[in-house]
């Protein structure tokens, strides 16, 4: 079992000069920002916007605001299947590091944050949709994520990434349009207040099949709830800083790419659903094409079927079968 994969993890800096590697999922949010005539600037204003936002919330000692800045970097992780020399791009996610100007210290932040997978576009974008089409009623195929998911717990839990990273993974993603928000009496000083959901998400079950567990919380002075997903104890493995570093990250992308959420112009209140057609929100100064992103993945869940999830089918299904 230990000898049928090997992980090749590779990181690169993301800064305004940073442009996309072949293997990159186009559709990933800081890659959508990296193309075209804007993108230098596009890099410039969402590094400034994250800035900004970590000095915002982590405002102690901080009179003037400028204490800190975040670095970023993309890992992306290649998955050698049975020591054949053969390797498919199988995880990309982002690890955070703050700087302090104050002390001159570089503190290691959280990986995830931002998380991007072939084979999460091959079971939603192709599998899911090929089980669905011309059907009456919404059905989820027999085993949807299982493979995915116990190759993500096989990887967090690989000398590799330990070799690499501290702690396990943080993933931060938008709430769903679909599902109602309660906010709660709970509240962390840099989380915010804690919302729960009416019901559980499709994306819920996935990510739990990954090993992961969910809790929304809307941070101070952001206007909707965010989806952190983590392995342990969200609000007491990780520091201030480290929570922050996710936030202020997460957030700037959400703004760009679902600002009729997260720049809206109203705050979510007690009871709050999300809304994709709310024309009150405000639009960053960054270009991003999301409709690109929604035929993109199609592509890449098709990319995914033809070198991944075809030739070496009955091997990942044999792993898959015996993996606990």
């Amino acid at each position: 079992m230990s000898t049928e994969f090997n992980f090749n993890i590779k990181n690169i800096r993301l800064d305004e000069n940073y442009h996309p590697s072949d293997n990159t999922r186009i559709t990933t949010n800081f890659a959508n920002l990296a193309r075209g005539a804007s993108r230098q600037q596009n890099l410039r204003n969402a590094l400034k916007m994250i800035d900004n936002r970590f000095n915002a919330l982590a405002h102690w000692d901080n009179p003037n605001g400028t204490r800190y800045s975040v670095e970023l970097e993309i890992v992306s992780v290649d998955l050698d299947i049975v020591g054949s020399g053969t390797s498919f791009p199988s995880i990309e996610i982002l690890k955070t590091n703050i700087v302090d100007h104050l002390t001159n210290e570089r503190i290691e932040g959280i990986v995830g944050n931002n998380f991007s997978s072939y084979v999460r576009d091959y079971d939603f974008s192709v599998l899911l949709l090929d089980h669905n089409k011309q059907q009456p009623t919404f059905s989820v195929p027999a085993n949807f994520g299982d493979l995915h998911g116990k190759l993500f717990k096989y990887f967090v839990n690989s000398n590799a990434y330990k070799q690499h990273f501290k702690k396990p993974p943080v993933i931060c993603l938008s709430v769903s349009d679909n599902k109602t928000y309660h906010r709660t009496e709970n509240q962390h000083p840099v989380l915010g207040y804690e919302y729960l959901p009416n019901e559980s998400s499709l994306t819920e079950q996935y990510f739990k099949k990954m090993g992961l567990q969910v809790r929304y919380f809307m941070p101070p002075n952001s206007v909707a709830p965010f989806a952190f997903y983590f392995f342990g104890d969200l609000l007491n493995d990780y520091t201030n800083l480290e929570l922050i570093s996710t936030i202020s990250t997460m957030e700037t992308f959400q703004k760009i790419y679902r600002p009729e959420i997260y720049n809206a112009n109203a705050t979510a209140g007690k009871r709050y659903q999300p809304n994709l057609k709310n024309a009150d929100h405000s639009l960053t100064q960054i270009v991003y094409d999301r409709e690109e992103r929604s035929k993109l993945a199609i592509a890449q869940g098709k990319f995914a079927e033809e070198h991944f999830i075809k030739p070496y089918h009955a091997i990942l299904e044999n792993w898959s079968a015996n993996y606990a």
